[in-house]
């Protein structure tokens, strides 16, 4: 069988060319080769470390339909059933953790729990099993801290070998009782390696002073850490790979309300494809945090009336949070 190694030459030689996308079986003609490629984004082996230098032959003379016993493996492989567990419903009593030293066996404790990069949507609450214990407060940003350095210089999805310039992780409170959930980054995200610091979250800011908040008092995080090129929505498999760490972020805060701001988080983190208007107006749970859905703040700045609808929706988060809005100047 061909190992993870050869399947990232062969992805790392044809972006080579100046192709992205090949992984996106859309867009590709040969049945076999789009097989080929869709195997080797969900293929569990595809996990590693950053890509060695390619050794493979010339597709060009040799075309990948002719691997006709590499794609009946990788299709194999990629047909292995995924382990779901139940949905929790809320956080259990947590047994707090002091010792800093602890910190990090936490960390790798809940790194233990089961994942497989999916192809389709799948609840937060049904993609690994809740933490037994919880992080003490002044220990969670050196659990963070670990989970960061654990990520490195991820080359685990495609978005690795897409043009990104920056991982962007978090930015906020650790011990927040509000957390934003977006997207992914844009360009000027990219260049700094912060979450929503371009005019979209221009925007987000002025929706947290709204209700009475400063930014360095929530939380803010993406589905995917690495911008898709040409700011597309992030495929499946790059957001099932990347949104693992989300998880146990979300862990780690520990936050009382979660904001999904659009479709794409709503979907990533609920497991649900339905329409905006469907999730809004209702409270969802995610890893035992309420979760309220409204528009993102780049949709905000495309349709400006619905600003007011974004409102109503912080609203009800406000009065969930026992929050008096901003005093208006």
């Amino acid at each position: 069988m061909v190992t993870g190694d050869a399947l990232r030459g062969y992805l790392k030689y044809l972006q080579d060319l100046g192709v992205y996308d090949l992984y996106r079986t859309s867009d590709v003609a040969d049945p076999q080769a789009a097989g080929l490629l869709s195997s080797v984004a969900a293929n569990d082996e595809y996990r590693g470390a950053a890509a060695p230098a390619p050794v493979v032959q010339d597709v060009r003379t040799k075309p990948i339909s002719k691997q006709a016993s590499m794609v009946t493996d990788l299709q194999k492989s990629a047909e292995e059933p995924v382990r779901v567990l139940p949905a929790p419903q809320r956080h259990p009593a947590p047994t707090t953790m002091s010792a800093s030293a602890e910190s990090a066996s936490l960390l790798a404790e809940s790194a233990e729990a089961p994942f497989t990069p999916l192809m389709a949507p799948t609840s937060f609450n049904n993609r690994a099993p809740l933490p037994p214990v919880s992080v003490e407060a002044p220990q969670k940003v050196a659990v963070l801290q670990a989970l960061r350095s654990e990520i490195g210089d991820c080359t685990r999805c495609p978005l690795a070998y897409a043009g990104r310039h920056s991982i962007v992780f978090a930015d906020g409170n650790p011990n927040a009782k509000l957390m934003f959930v977006g997207e992914g980054p844009g360009a000027d995200e990219d260049a700094s390696g912060l979450p929503f610091v371009g005019k979209a979250g221009q925007l987000l800011n002025n929706m947290i002073t709204a209700m009475g908040l400063k930014r360095e008092q929530v939380y803010i995080a993406n589905i995917v850490m690495c911008r898709p090129p040409k700011n597309r929505v992030p495929e499946p498999v790059e957001a099932n790979t990347c949104s693992q760490f989300l998880l146990r972020q979300i862990d780690v805060v520990q936050p009382e309300v979660i904001v999904a701001l659009g479709s794409t988080a709503a979907t990533y983190l609920l497991g649900v494809k339905q329409s905006l208007v469907a999730l809004r107006g209702q409270w969802h749970n995610v890893r035992g945090a309420r979760c309220a859905v409204t528009y993102h703040p780049a949709y905000l700045l495309r349709d400006p009336k619905m600003k007011g609808e974004a409102w109503k929706d912080l609203q009800r988060v406000m009065v969930e949070l026992k929050q008096k809005p901003a005093s208006p100047s």
